[in-house]
């Protein structure tokens, strides 16, 4: 399911294959995100002319519009949403603990109200993972209990035992052997809960590992911490996701510390309001200083919007409020992201990461 390719000699940072039914995906890699079975803005075809391998969507999303049983019916969400390449869907933890409505948590599981219509629902963690396999997922995420920052040592283990316990059971449900179920762990900024978490996770055997509970206020510095921390406890024979971290100084910093899997929803938020990444680092394009520049987006970058348009012309659609230009922005930075993943692909089969990085960090943060 997974192969570790090669490592970096000078870092952690390694080449991987993950395969799935609908394909193979080579890491490290970057997930866009598709929360409602669409990458805001984008067309599957233009995700695939971007080299997207995988995209993201969200279970809790999904369950409650259009739901469960019309994408069971669609024949899944792969063909629901015409896309035939690998999805990995998301439990939906995050969203049902930050958006839902007077949520109630126990052992059994997490009732909570729709944040669109106010009806109630009652998640399981088996009810979760069978929502999934409904949808054809071939990355499955189990429910878990994520905690903001700054949260107290108490509160943190008591999420931290629940999601193991949760996990526990996700495990146990019968699956097809195509779909992969992933563990998540959790412990907040507590190196002990998350030595914990990662011990009783890679004793269940899953199919990979993701790190979650990061990049939910706290400081960058620590959130580096985190991360190096929890990879450092992950086996080398599986996939690591890291959960929701993804602007691109933090991805080259995690894929440094062995991190394989990378989703956010950066890019297209950051494309939406005009903010556009680029190697000489982010621009944002509604400013005054574009009126009159008629160069691309971007010099180095090949993506259909700096082959054909303007930092003006592009200013000039934002100010006037032209959908597509949301819409060129929002495909720019998707074709930079993965065209910065495939750059850090080429760069550790080389061996040359730690310069590249280097000279990366050095351009997009002067």
């Amino acid at each position: 399911m997974f192969t570790l390719i090669h490592k970096d000699k000078k870092t952690k940072a390694r080449l991987g294959k993950l395969a799935t039914l609908h394909g193979e995906i080579e890491t490290p890699c970057f997930m866009p995100v598709g929360t409602q079975g669409t990458v805001k803005a984008l067309s599957p075809r233009e995700l695939e002319d971007s080299q997207a391998q995988i995209i993201l969507s969200n279970a809790y999303h999904l369950f409650l519009r259009p739901g469960r049983e019309v994408i069971k019916k669609a024949g899944g969400l792969h063909n629901f949403i015409s896309w035939q390449k690998p999805i990995l869907t998301d439990s939906g933890g995050y969203q049902i603990f930050s958006l839902a409505l007077l949520r109630k948590v126990n052992d059994k599981g997490v009732e909570f109200q729709s944040h669109i219509d106010g009806m109630k629902h009652f998640f399981t963690p088996e009810e979760v993972v069978e929502i999934q396999k409904d949808f054809g997922s071939d990355i499955m995420m189990p429910l878990d209990e994520c905690v903001h920052y700054p949260s107290g040592r108490d509160q943190a283990e008591t999420a931290m035992k629940r999601t193991l316990d949760w996990a526990r059971r996700s495990r146990k449900v019968a699956k097809p052997d195509h779909q992969l179920l992933f563990g998540i762990v959790q412990g907040a900024t507590y190196e002990d809960l998350r030595k914990t978490c990662a011990e009783e996770l890679i004793g269940m055997d899953f199919d990979g590992l993701a790190i979650g509970g990061v990049s939910v206020g706290e400081p960058r510095n620590l959130r580096y911490n985190i991360v190096q921390f929890s990879s450092n406890l992950l086996p080398e024979d599986k996939p690591r996701y890291l959960m929701g971290v993804g602007l691109p100084q933090d991805i080259i910093e995690a894929v440094g510390e062995g991190i394989d899997m990378f989703d956010c929803v950066v890019p297209t938020r950051y494309g939406r309001n005009g903010s556009a990444f680029t190697s000489k680092g982010k621009l944002t394009i509604r400013n005054s200083p574009y009126i009159e520049d008629f160069k691309p987006l971007d010099d180095e970058c090949s993506c259909y919007t700096c082959r054909n348009f303007s930092r003006a012309y592009l200013r000039h659609l934002f100010n006037t409020e032209e959908i597509l230009g949301l819409r060129l922005v929002s495909l720019h930075n998707i074709h930079f992201y993965l065209e910065l993943m495939r750059k850090i692909r080429e760069s550790i089969s080389q061996n040359n990461f730690a310069e590249f990085k280097k000279e990366f960090l050095a351009k997009i943060c002067a």
